[in-house]
């Protein structure tokens, strides 16, 4: 199934289908639906019958396959994290390894899953790419977030994109693709997936029957499934406090933010942080926010008090903890740091 918004992207990607490239990115922002496109995108190259417009059939025996998530020439990678939200992949075994394979001497698992697609997953790709077609068609390998490689996967795969076996496609899915080695995206097919327009993210909210949809979209950026997900998520009084803590400017309670947040994860914190810091750089640039306006006012207030060149040196200090936001780091530490550090950035 694709999006009513990616019917665009579809009907252009299907001139590539004379000369289909080995490798292709599809990136954008998180929420626009990059993987069920990439998905439906694979289901139509291993489709037996597709249509002229490539639209799988969904009635043949690959099509079926497919959808019981069991077709032989078929691999989704995803982080260990991931795992139980995908369906398995090729034999009915799925390529994110399990996450008790570290256990400690009571059997019990020693570690979380991981969040990072990992080096024998890339590895086991190797053994993938040197069995024949099952149907005697292609096959097709899709990463998901590609931008969840570690080092050591990426390096590994990098091997195989450059000495790409005949007959396979990969299909890399990215929202941060600046965070991917400049080496594996030089070796794939760039393809920008589209934003929604407003009319068709409204309308598209307006049929799942969430409240106050308008909000919900400006601070997700525009995307919709991004949208949808902020309308049931459980954060949502925390996201709340942060808000009203951010809108005190200087008076922050930076050791309340460590104390109410630590349980969060860091990139969730930094998700609303950075926001806020974009709203109060465009309500002093442009008077209009583009993540909350409901907060127009107490951004105005704040953006009136805050030092421009403390916004700017602050703003890359929220940028730079994101490089590292999900290592190991004590929460509570990182926040209480982040909001003493804002309260810098006001003169009065």
């Amino acid at each position: 199934m694709i999006y009513p918004w990616q019917t665009g992207d579809w009907q252009r990607l299907q001139q590539l289908r004379v000369h289909w490239p080995h490798a292709l990115l599809l990136h954008g922002q998180s929420g626009i639906g990059k993987f069920a496109f990439a998905q439906h995108l694979a289901q139509g190259l291993l489709c037996e019958t597709p249509a002229a417009n490539g639209e799988p059939c969904g009635t043949c025996p690959a099509c079926h396959w497919f959808s019981q998530g069991n077709h032989p020439d078929y691999r989704v990678v995803v982080p260990e994290i991931l795992a139980g939200f995908v369906a398995p992949s090729g034999d009915g075994k799925s390529d994110a390894p399990a996450a008790s394979d570290d256990n400690d001497d009571d059997g019990k698992k020693s570690r979380a899953p991981s969040k990072e697609i990992r080096i024998k997953q890339t590895l086991a790709l190797v053994d993938f790419c040197a069995l024949g077609s099952h149907r005697g068609g292609l096959r097709v390998v899709v990463l998901y977030p590609a931008e969840t490689l570690n080092v050591e996967a990426s390096n590994a795969l990098l091997k195989t994109l450059e000495e790409p076996q005949p007959g396979i496609v990969f299909l890399l899915v990215a929202s941060r693709i600046d965070q991917l080695l400049p080496t594996i995206v030089s070796r794939c097919r760039q393809w920008p997936m589209s934003l929604p327009t407003p009319d068709e993210a409204r309308s598209w909210m307006s049929a799942q029957d969430v409240d106050d949809s308008a909000a919900l979209l400006a601070e997700a950026g525009g995307a919709p499934l991004r949208a949808l997900a902020l309308a049931h998520d459980e954060t949502r009084p925390l996201r709340d406090f942060t808000l009203q803590q951010l809108a005190t400017g200087a008076n922050c309670d930076a050791f309340a933010c460590g104390e109410n947040l630590q349980k969060l994860p860091v990139p969730v914190v930094l998700g609303w942080l950075q926001r806020w810091l974009y709203d109060l750089l465009a309500q002093h640039m442009a008077r209009r926010p583009r993540y909350f306006p409901g907060a127009a006012k107490a951004l105005a207030r704040c953006a009136q008090s805050a030092d421009p060149a403390a916004l700017a040196r602050y703003t890359k200090t929220v940028t730079l903890q994101r490089v590292v936001e999900n290592h190991p780091l004590n929460a509570r530490l990182v926040f209480e740091e982040l909001f003493i550090a804002y309260r810098g950035i006001f003169t009065a």
